[in-house]
């Protein structure tokens, strides 16, 4: 399938000069850059979806875990 892409013009000029520099297309480029993005993408959603599912059973973190959680990486900013 072929598709059309419209790329900010900064973004293009850094895809054309990378695909120049490292004598690749800027069509592999961009397909590398789709699927990489798709796939973090995916794993956040999954990340989050896993998180919902246990919430639903009831699985929470316990207390003293929390806590030496935000012990060690600090409260959470608004």
């Amino acid at each position: 399938m072929n598709a059309v892409l419209k790329v900010r013009s900064d973004l293009k000029d850094q895809l054309d000069h990378l695909a120049e520099e490292i004598h690749r297309s800027e069509a592999d480029l961009a397909n590398e850059a789709v699927a990489l993005y798709l796939m973090h993408q995916r794993k956040i959603i999954d990340h989050i979806q896993e998180g919902l599912e246990q919430a639903q059973r009831g699985e929470f973190m316990p207390d003293d875990e929390m806590e030496a959680f935000f012990a060690n990486y600090g409260e959470p900013t608004a």
